[in-house]
């Protein structure tokens, strides 16, 4: 049905007409048609979710917390178990940094005191003095006993005193000369003693490197063999043999070969 619309006093001083709108029943919902749906959408939730007892709600809610707690200790767990395996990896790195650190000091000091051009220099002079005063000792002991045996020889041979004592002078000046020659002994060893202690500081530090990776029994399990190349004939050249040495002919060996 149409609704009359009351006039205000307004429009009468106006004096214009609005117009009038129709409202049908149809543009205005009824109330108990709005309460009606919103009962079955609440039937039809209620279907969906059955409510649960005070009891089953706090038994839900303990195995959730449970599953929960559960998850995060296995999450500790796991986590403790990392940390502890990174402890041990620093311990391992660690020490390897402190090993390569020490090798490190060790060639430092090798190259320093050592390795040098000035102490390698040095080490070569020493041993070329000593080659080069072994050499001129030795021709000045030849010399002077070649003289001996030839004045020796005059001296058999001369009837005079006077050119037997000039012979027999001469001998003596000559062993004089040996003996002053045998003097490069001295200076010699002073001059290995010198090239042996170069050696003995780099064998210390030598030897202390391979302590610290583990001692010669680890150093030996990494070298690469070498195959012996050399012909049968210096095989046989290994120089003059040392006290203890195996693998040498000694001299009773060969005088047992002409026996």
């Amino acid at each position: 049905m149409a609704v009359h619309r009351k006039r205000f006093r307004v429009e009468d001083i106006v004096g214009g007409e609005l117009p009038i709108l129709d409202v049908t029943e149809e543009a205005i919902p009824m109330h108990s048609e709005i309460m009606a749906e919103l009962r079955a959408i609440r039937a039809q939730m209620a279907k969906g979710t059955a409510p649960l007892s005070g009891s089953a709600a706090m038994a839900a809610i303990d195995a959730s917390t449970e599953r929960e707690l559960s998850d995060a200790r296995t999450m500790l767990e796991t986590y403790r178990a990392q940390i502890e395996q990174c402890e041990k990896l620093k311990v391992e790195l660690d020490l390897i940094h402190d090993a390569i650190d020490r090798t490190k000091r060790e060639i430092a000091t090798l190259h320093g005191k050592s390795f040098d051009g000035g102490e390698m220099a040095k080490v070569n002079g020493e041993l070329g003095a000593v080659v080069g005063g072994t050499e001129q000792a030795t021709q000045q002991i030849l010399e002077a006993a070649e003289s001996i045996d030839q004045a020796a020889s005059a001296m058999a041979k001369v009837q005079s005193a006077d050119q037997q004592k000039r012979l027999a002078d001469d001998i003596q000046e000559r062993v004089i000369s040996i003996f002053e020659a045998c003097n490069f002994q001295d200076l010699t060893g002073q001059r290995i003693s010198k090239v042996m202690g170069t050696m003995k500081f780099i064998e210390q530090h030598i030897n202390a490197m391979m302590e610290i990776w583990g001692g010669v029994d680890a150093i030996k399990s990494h070298v690469v063999p070498q195959a012996d190349t050399r012909s049968e004939d210096e095989k046989l050249l290994n120089g003059p043999k040392l006290a203890g040495d195996i693998g040498h002919a000694s001299q009773d060996d060969i005088d047992a070969l002409f026996d």
